[in-house]
């Protein structure tokens, strides 16, 4: 008995040394940042602008690679069930990683038991239309729609994606009915909007502030009580009547569950001298999100964050009836 506790003692204890000495030379590669939605998005914008700094940091290059579809759960599903050692790191979103979970019966991870690295940005919400739709204000668009009920079409990046819950709140709150067109992506919902191909959209600032901005698209409203200064052409919700339609995403980063303590320190720290990088967090402030605060760049502030955000969206989507399509 005595010679079989040191040997389980001597295993444990190469163990730990094994895993102290990967996680004091990592990263030794390059790292795979998965981001579960298409190119041109929220999450794919802030992601890659989070990666061109953490490589620099890491000195290894962190690939953005897009795996996108079923509301970002096969790309979340990929990273959660790719190996625990740091290499391979999801970027996820209020849809993917909190809504998701009660809306599709096969989902293949859990986001709570995921290893949390930290919070990119929180992610405003716009209220859009194509240019030459008739409606010039929301008041207007509400008019129009109520006139052509289940006529009027609003992109989205995927069933339970945070877009369609966001337009989901506000069909619920002016009763709004649309004609829902689901996409792989925030990119390609936005790309068809400014080519006339669909109506209207919810979109994430970091994805639409640029080409309201540029005349591309009209911005009808910020889901917000005051203007953005980006955007001062722009109704606020309580300016354009709809003062309880109140909306914030986010995003985030995850490691899969398992993956050592040392590595996903480096992580988080990488992360967090890239927020606070005055640089990066003008070029978050330049797309209208919100760079985290420094109480909010924790891996446990993400990890309440995300398990509150569960049990908030579970009662919600109940309540809606929303189910995998």
């Amino acid at each position: 008995m005595h010679i079989v506790k040191q040997v389980v003692l001597a295993s444990a204890f190469l163990g730990a040394l094994s895993t102290g000495a990967f996680a004091q030379t990592f990263p030794t590669k390059p790292i795979t940042m998965l981001v579960v939605f298409a190119p041109g998005g929220a999450t794919d914008v802030l992601a890659r602008i989070a990666a061109d700094h953490m490589s620099r940091t890491l000195g290894q290059r962190v690939i953005v690679e897009n795996v996108s579809g079923a509301g970002g759960t096969i790309g979340g599903a990929r990273g959660a069930q790719a190996e625990p050692d740091g290499y391979t790191l999801t970027v996820g979103s209020l849809g993917s990683h909190s809504a998701a979970p009660s809306i599709y019966r096969s989902i293949k991870y859990d986001p709570r038991e995921l290893e949390p690295i930290g919070v990119i940005a929180g992610t405003p919400l716009y209220f859009v239309a194509r240019n030459d739709f008739p409606a010039k204000t929301f008041q207007e668009f509400q008019a129009h729609v109520k006139a052509n009920p289940g006529k009027v079409s609003n992109g989205h990046a995927g069933v339970g994606s945070t877009n369609h819950l966001a337009c989901l709140l506000l069909m619920h709150i002016t009763k709004l009915e649309f004609n829902a067109v689901a996409y792989r992506g925030e990119g390609p919902a936005i790309q068809d909007l400014i080519a006339g191909h669909v109506d209207s959209a919810c979109a994430l600032a970091p994805a639409i502030v640029p080409h309201i901005r540029a005349g591309k698209v009209k911005g009808l409203m910020g889901a917000s009580l005051e203007r953005a200064k980006l955007t001062p052409d722009t109704p606020s919700a309580k300016e354009a009547g709809v003062e309880q339609y109140i909306f914030q995403g986010w995003n985030a980063v995850f490691a899969p569950k398992g993956t050592p303590a040392p590595v996903k320190a480096k992580l988080t720290d990488a992360l967090n001298a890239a927020l606070a990088d005055p640089a990066v967090v003008a070029r978050i402030e330049e797309l209208g999100s919100v760079p985290p605060k420094p109480a909010e760049r924790t891996p446990e502030y993400l990890a309440r964050m995300v398990r509150s955000e569960v049990d908030r969206w579970s009662v919600v989507i109940k309540a809606a009836g929303i189910s995998e399509p």
